[in-house]
Order: structure tokens, then sequence, then C-alpha cells
């Protein structure tokens, strides 16, 4: 079952870091400035799923108490990175179409 799991896992940890290099590079890509922010904040997200996701692999392939502790802080690290990360994105969010707008000229 674990096997199976960590699989999973590493797929989706696969997938996350994939997400997190398109966002970048559509980052360096665009000359607006805040549909830049908008894509620099979800590769935040992305990277912040990473960790949590690297941090719940970590703990069910290894059962030490340091392994425990290094990925709580990982997956809190993460939470925390998500949260904040997916606030910014919503507040650009709302700017991205009259930005768009305004630079169709």
């Amino acid at each position: 079952m674990s096997n199976i799991l960590n699989i999973i896992l590493a797929f989706l940890i696969v997938i996350s870091f994939v997400f997190y290099l398109y966002f970048k590079t559509k980052q360096i890509r665009t000359n607006l400035p805040i549909r830049k922010k908008w894509y620099t904040n979800r590769a935040g997200v992305a990277l912040g799923i990473i960790l949590i996701l690297f941090g719940i692999n970590q703990i069910i392939l290894y059962h030490t108490v340091l392994t425990y502790v290094v990925c709580l802080i990982m997956i809190v690290f993460g939470l925390f990175a998500c949260i904040n990360y997916y606030k910014r994105v919503r507040h650009y969010g709302q700017y991205i179409a009259e930005e768009e707008e305004l630079n169709k000229k």
C-alpha cells in the first residue's frame, strides 16, 4: 500500500515541479507587471505544494524522529507558502483583465 502511495506522491511532485517551471517561464516571458507578479505567485503556490508533498512522501518512506520533525517543518512551511501565495494570486487576478485592456493599444 505504501509503495503505491509513494508512486502517486512522486508523480504529483513531478507534476507540481512542471507547473512551477511553467509559471516561472511565463513570468520571464511576459512584459506586463501585474501579470508578472501573478505568475510569480502561482509559481509560489506550486513550490508550496512541492514542499507539502515531499514532506508527506518522506514521512511515508522513513520512520525516524528526525524525519518527522524535519518533514513537519517542511509541511507547515509549505502550507504557509501555499496560503500566502494563493491570497496574492487572487489579489492580482482581479487586475489582469484591466491591465490587458490598458495595454491593448
